[in-house]
């Protein structure tokens, strides 16, 4: 059921070369490669309707308008929210995490409030909370890793006490690929009524998602980390909490009336919606849902799985490679050391063998941190991705190491 060769053949990219050799893109933590239907969305856009959106009763503005507002609603059957109002379109999972603090938690917090994150976190669901805490007088509390790259549950009964004001974490870490198990960190947040927002930025692309199931309060993604255009996300939040934030961007298409004296705000979701938008961003998006939708989610994960232990298995064999994050949970990431090669010096050589991998912290110093490393080399696959071309990255590693000694 699942024709790998009829789904490259809708990747255009992955027909390129490099320095002669066939491209093996297994970068999708960072960015995944775009489908044709994806790009021909786009292209039927600016082709046939582009108009600006909202307020324009000539035919181009008024069906431009219904494709955007139609990419609403295929967001909110994709996480099954319970309404399209809930669904705010943002720059990518960074602008949601900032909204969030900014216009959600920033006004209800006092000096001495607490913030919990953990310490498997992307700089994105750090760095707005510290200059949120920074502002108010809050604190930051860190769930600490275990050696695995799992989260130490254990600690939370310490950890969420009456400051806590929010906790905040990811669902599935870009640099380990442990997938978290959040519904018991919700189940308790909720239990001394702390909402609960969740870094999707990850595990939209490889699992189910269900919004209402894991009965979260902000949930937020971007479209590139799910084969859909950049510049384009979501911050999906329960409809009570929008109802009471405040804008977070003052403008155009926020208003419903302004004056000098006062200015009457929109309602939800387009109070968060300043601006003219990312257009042919959010229909891109919508044709990328569509897509993966009509794969199936489940059956990419189960493929990705099976991508996930083949390519354990063949790292495990390569002498002088260790493996960073082996919980048993994970999604289709592994990341690397190789003993006395610098990260940096090994993606440049797999690189010359059409490689394509992310060195670095990969956003993530605290988990550099944590393991005293000072970067990994990362592969993260796809369900684009072959048995094969894993057999190709194996060879790549092994030939940094015939280069570098």
């Amino acid at each position: 059921m699942f024709d790998i060769n009829r789904i490259r053949s809708d990747f255009p990219i992955l027909g390129t070369k490099v320095y002669g050799k066939s491209l093996v893109y297994a970068d999708n933590a960072a960015s995944t490669q775009k489908p044709s239907q994806v790009i021909d969305s786009i292209k039927d856009l600016y082709s046939n309707h582009y108009a600006n959106i909202h307020r324009g009763v000539h035919h181009l503005s008024q069906k431009s308008t219904a494709l955007y507002e139609g990419a609403r609603g295929t967001v909110k059957d994709f996480i099954n929210a319970s309404k399209v109002e809930e669904i705010v379109f943002v720059r990518g999972t960074t602008e949601g995490v900032n909204l969030v603090a900014s216009s959600y938690l920033e006004p209800r917090l006092d000096p001495g409030d607490e913030i919990l994150i953990s310490e498997m976190e992307h700089h994105s669901n750090i760095i707005p909370w510290q200059l949120t805490a920074e502002r108010t007088g809050a604190k930051l509390k860190i769930i600490p890793l275990l050696e695995n790259g799992e989260l130490d549950i254990s600690k939370l009964p310490d950890l969420l006490t009456p400051q806590v004001k929010l906790v905040a974490v990811t669902h599935m870490s870009n640099s380990l690929g442990t997938l978290n198990d959040i519904s018991p960190i919700i189940e308790r947040a909720h239990n001394m009524g702390i909402p609960v927002l969740v870094d999707g930025a990850q595990s939209i692309a490889h699992m189910p998602i269900d919004v209402q199931a894991l009965d979260c309060d902000f949930f937020v993604f971007s479209g590139h980390k799910i084969y859909g255009p950049t510049g384009i996300g979501v911050l999906y939040a329960k409809e009570d909490h929008l109802l009471s934030m405040k804008p977070y961007q003052g403008g155009g298409d926020m208003i419903m009336n302004v004056s000098f004296e006062k200015t009457e705000y929109n309602d939800i979701p387009y109070k968060f919606e300043a601006g003219t938008p990312n257009i042919e961003g959010t229909i891109g998006m919508a044709a990328a849902l569509d897509y993966v939708s009509g794969l199936g989610i489940e059956v990419i994960d189960s493929y990705e799985q099976e991508l996930l232990v083949y390519a354990t298995e063949r790292f495990s064999e390569i002498e002088g490679l260790q493996i960073i994050g082996t919980a048993p949970r994970k999604g289709s990431i592994i990341s690397f050391v190789l003993d006395g090669i610098h990260p940096h010096d090994v993606g440049t050589i797999m690189d010359m063998e059409g490689v394509a991998v992310r060195t670095g912290h990969h956003c993530t110093q605290p988990v550099m941190d944590y393991y005293n490393i000072p970067a990994t080399t990362r592969v993260s696959l796809s369900f684009y991705n072959t048995m094969g071309e894993i057999d190709e990255i194996a060879k790549a590693i092994s030939k940094v190491k015939e280069l570098m000694g």
